[in-house]
């Protein structure tokens, strides 16, 4: 393969690497620890 497809390539696992990570911690199992800071501070 040419240089430039495998650093598309390199470069697209990567993001979608960090999009499913930011999907497991916003809705799964580690969401639970998570705390929202405008509910700690409500009058």
């Amino acid at each position: 393969m040419e240089s430039a497809t495998v650093l598309i390539i390199t470069i697209a696992i990567f993001l979608i690497a960090i999009t499913a990570l930011s999907i497991y911690t916003s809705f799964g199992p580690p969401s639970k620890e998570l705390n929202d800071p405008f509910e700690d501070h409500e009058d």
